[in-house]
């Protein structure tokens, strides 16, 4: 009976070890401890029968299915360490890049040189402590016109000729009514910059255009001259263009007085780049501010110009025909 049992330990211990060095996978290695190791697997089954043996012969029994248990969980043990790496290294193949493989392009988007433009204008005058403000395009006549001083009879529309519609409104021929509108809404100091799409009946050339774009900035406080004026466009100048000379020669705006035009020398030759003044009276009373207390300057300037001027551009209608062989330039 002794060497019997004997001998079917022994014969475990090899079946055992043969089927766990053979398993592929960390399920099936499982279902082998359970089978050979579990409160109902082989070996239990074999041990069930030491209660027949004599009592001096249990030991030696006891002795050999220790043995050939822990044999077998050692193989258990080395198994599972095997497929454990084994799975780790399968799945670390299958994500694994190929750097050598070539990248998919995908082709990354730009910034048009129009709005590269009016974000540049604005950091600076952010930096400056003006707010960006706007506005609707399609406004009325008095915001448009009458509020900035500019009444019917005035010769001043002729040169901004717009496009009206059927109910009396027009499209925006400028920025500044932006201006009225905040003031209307806002008291002093006001520190604001207005940028925007804008329309005139222009016949389109390489320099002209129906629709532009347009930045305006408006300050008013107790106290500003023409100095903060001047300072401020000067300081916007060099951080635009650098240090070139600057020069204001006098000019007419209905809406400021006295006004000028701000040239800049570039590549040796003066290009007019902007308009400017001081904020007419006139216009501070229609939006109820008392002209005696408060002044201030406004200045505005076409998008496009200082685009063609920075970029080298030759034609403005360039900035509109969406070409990409053009606006991959940039």
């Amino acid at each position: 009976m002794t060497s019997n049992l004997e001998a079917q330990l022994l014969a475990l211990k090899e079946e055992g070890e043969k089927a766990i060095a053979a398993v592929d996978t960390l399920e099936r290695l499982e279902e082998l401890r359970v089978k050979y190791l579990g409160k109902k697997g082989d070996l239990s089954v074999l041990l069930g029968g030491m209660g027949k043996l004599p009592q001096e012969e249990r030991p030696k029994i006891g002795a050999i299915a220790n043995t050939v248990k822990e044999a077998l969980q050692k193989s258990l043990d080395q198994q599972r360490t095997t497929l454990e790496a084994a799975k780790i290294q399968a799945q670390l193949e299958a994500e694994t890049l190929d750097v050598t493989m070539p990248g998919i392009y995908r082709p990354q988007g730009k910034v048009h040189p129009i709005n590269g433009i009016i974000d540049r204008a604005l950091d600076i005058f952010v930096g400056m402590g003006y707010t960006v403000a706007s506005g609707p395009e399609m406004e009325t006549d008095y915001y448009n016109f009458e509020a900035l001083n500019t009444p019917p009879d005035h010769p001043a529309r002729d040169m901004q000729d717009t496009f009206y519609l059927p109910d009396g409104n027009l499209l925006r021929t400028h920025t500044s009514s932006v201006q009225i509108r905040y003031m209307e809404a806002e008291e002093p100091p006001i520190r604001i910059v207005a940028p925007g799409r804008v329309y005139r009946r222009d016949n389109v050339d390489a320099t002209h255009a129906a629709v532009f774009h347009q930045i305006e900035l408006l300050a008013i406080d107790e106290g500003l001259t023409f100095t903060d004026l001047k300072g401020s466009i000067k300081v916007f100048l060099q951080q635009m263009f650098g240090e070139l000379p600057i020069r204001f020669r006098a000019s007419y705006f209905p809406f400021t007085e006295p006004s000028a035009e701000v040239d800049l020398q570039w590549n040796g030759r003066w290009l007019e780049v902007m308009g400017c003044g001081m904020v007419d009276p006139n216009v501070l009373k229609a939006v109820g501010y008392d002209p005696e207390v408060y002044t201030g300057f406004a200045a505005g300037f076409g998008v496009e110009r200082f685009a063609m001027v920075l970029h080298q551009l030759d034609d403005i209608r360039r900035v509109y025909t969406s070409d990409l062989r053009f606006l991959q330039q940039f």
